[in-house]
């Protein structure tokens, strides 16, 4: 049987799209898998690629994983070369403005338009209310006179950014570090004012009906990748230190963030 592939989540420019695709590539080699990438880009809902039956790679969220009844089979999780824990398959969010704007510090942007993703995104939108939330509490209400979304893409929250619709918006760190490495012109428009604590990143999943074989055959050969010479060019486009094993356990503090923010009655960033 054939399975397909896709890193639409982190897929952020054309550049990064063609590096993920190599790798499917080579993992199609080195795992004996019948492997090939497909496209799946926005506004085609990841939902529809997670539910796949022949899915044998794609990228998934912490959180939407964690609210499944029935998810799909972990894989494995890339390790970033510029994880806030080095070594450690984690990431954190970064609230950027415009470069040129008068913001130096995130609270400068209360009073304004705060952007984020969608609902079951965690770098878009839980980690970010759960980085306001202890400002809520100081404050004692709102912090913004708009939320605005869901933009989806961090690309839609960068051209949010620019065009003036928000103040500040949400980036996934190593989403961030794809742009910043494929696309710099771009990444020089935009400047961090905050970063939230470190939590799991998103992880390569496989279909509920992916056989064992399959699944254990994928898991050894990314493991490998981050040692394998050959690829050392390819990591460094991909802005990876490697992959690393799935410890759901550790996705329990998705879950934690977004309990704290509903028990404070505190439902979208703003």
């Amino acid at each position: 049987m054939s399975y397909v592939a896709n890193a639409r989540m982190y897929s952020v420019n054309p550049a990064a799209a063609s590096a993920w695709k190599e790798l499917f590539a080579w993992l199609a080699h080195a795992s004996g898998v019948n492997l090939r990438a497909i496209d799946h880009a926005f506004p085609a809902p990841l939902a529809e690629l997670w539910s796949r039956p022949d899915l044998g790679c794609g990228f998934m969220c912490g959180f939407p994983y964690t609210l499944m009844k029935h998810p799909p089979r972990p894989v494995a999780a890339p390790v970033p070369l510029g994880s806030p824990v080095p070594g450690k398959p984690v990431y954190a969010t970064r609230l950027v403005v415009k470069t040129e704007s008068a913001f130096r510090s995130l609270e400068d942007t209360f009073g304004g338009r705060v952007g984020y993703t969608v609902e079951d995104s965690h770098s878009g939108y839980n980690a970010l209310r759960h980085h306001l939330l202890r400002y809520r509490h100081q404050r004692g209400g709102d912090l913004y006179s708009e939320s605005i979304g869901p933009l989806t893409t961090p690309l839609r929250v960068i051209d949010a950014v620019l065009a003036g619709d928000i103040d500040v918006g949400p980036l996934d760190s190593y989403a961030l570090d794809l742009m910043q490495r494929h696309d710099p012109n771009l990444v020089a428009r935009i400047r961090v004012v905050a970063t939230t604590d470190a939590a799991p990143i998103p992880f390569l999943v496989a279909s509920r009906e992916c056989p064992d074989d399959v699944v254990v055959a994928l898991q050894v050969a990314l493991i490998k990748f981050g040692g394998v010479a050959a690829c050392a060019g390819l990591r460094e486009r991909l802005c990876l230190q490697g992959f690393a094993p799935v410890v759901i356990a550790e996705y329990d503090l998705i879950l934690r963030w977004d309990a704290e923010a509903r028990a404070a009655g505190y439902a979208y960033p703003g």
